[in-house]
C-alpha cells in the first residue's frame, strides 16, 4: 500500500490549494495540517468538504501565523523554537526545563486540531520532522497506539552508520508505542520515474508512505505528471484511515 501524503496543508494558501488539488486529481492520498497559521481555518473548511484524511502537522519550529495565538502558547512556544534553533543537533538533546513547554505546545495544537476537524487526526507527524524530537519521545507525549510517522529509510551506505544506527533506534522506539508504515520517503529525493519506481515496487507488498510539499515547484509538476500517475496505479493507494 502506497500513502502518498501532502505536508503543511493550512500553513499558506498555495499549499493548501495545491494539495487538495493533488487530492481532487488523485496523485495524493492524505494530508497533513498545520494549525494557528494564516491558512489554518479556511483550510480545515476545505479539507472537511473533500473528505481527504487529515493528520496533524505538529509545528514546533515556525512561528505561528493566525492572528489569535493564545500569549501563553506563543511564549512556550517561543522558547522551544530557540531551543532547536540553537544547532542541527538540538533535536537529540533532553531539554528538561522544557518539559512543561512540549506538553502545553503539543496539546494546545491537538485541540484546536479537533476544534477545526471535529475529529481526532488521522495521524501525527511534524513539521521538519521535529514530532521526533528528544523531549517528544522521552515524554511519551504522542498518544500511545496513534499512527505515527517514522524516520526516514534509507539504503545501506546512504548514511552514516551513526545516522541509521540513530534512526533505527528511534524506529524501535515507535514500533512499541505507535502504528507506522514499513518505509517512509520524500517525494522531492525521487522526482524521476527511474527513482520512483523501487519506490512503487516496495509498496507492493509493504506499507510505505511517500511525503510531498505540492507547493513547491519541481514536486507539484512531478505529481501532476502522466509518468507519475502511471507509476503510482500499479499499486494500491490509500490515505492514513485506511492504513
Amino acid at each position: 500500500m502506497l500513502i502518498v501524503n501532502a505536508d503543511d496543508l493550512g500553513r499558506l494558501k498555495p499549499a493548501t490549494d495545491r494539495a487538495l488539488f493533488c487530492f481532487a486529481r488523485k496523485r495524493i492520498t492524505s494530508t497533513s495540517a498545520m494549525v494557528f497559521m494564516e491558512d489554518s481555518e479556511r483550510a480545515a473548511q476545505l479539507a472537511l468538504a473533500s473528505g481527504i484524511d487529515v493528520g496533524l502537522h505538529i509545528n514546533l519550529s515556525e512561528s505561528f501565523t493566525a492572528d489569535s495565538v493564545p500569549q501563553s502558547l506563543r511564549g512556550y512556544h517561543d522558547r522551544i523554537r530557540r531551543f532547536l534553533k540553537l544547532g542541527k543537533y538540538s533535536l537529540l538533546l533532553y531539554h528538561p526545563f522544557l518539559k512543561t513547554a512540549f506538553r502545553y505546545v503539543y496539546d494546545a495544537q491537538h485541540a484546536e486540531f479537533l476544534r477545526l476537524y471535529h475529529r481526532e487526526p488521522s495521524h501525527l507527524d511534524g513539521h521538519q520532522h521535529l514530532h521526533l524530537a528528544s523531549n517528544m519521545l522521552m515524554q511519551h507525549i504522542l498518544p500511545e497506539g496513534t499512527k505515527v510517522r517514522r524516520s526516514f529509510s534509507f539504503r545501506p551506505g546512504e548514511k552514516s552508520f551513526a545516522n541509521r544506527w540513530y534512526r533505527a533506534a528511534v524506529d524501535r522506539y515507535l514500533a512499541r508505542r505507535h502504528r507506522m508504515t514499513d518505509y517512509f520517503f520524500a517525494l522531492a529525493h525521487h522526482l524521476t520515474l527511474s527513482s520512483l519506481q523501487p519506490i512503487v515496487a516496495l509498496a507492493d507488498a509493504a506499507n510505505v508512505e511517500l511525503m510531498t510539499h505540492p507547493q513547491v515547484p519541481g514536486e507539484y509538476d512531478f505529481l501532476l505528471s502522466d509518468a507519475y500517475a502511471e507509476a503510482v496505479s500499479q499499486v494500491r493507494l490509500a490515505g492514513y484511515d485506511g492504513f
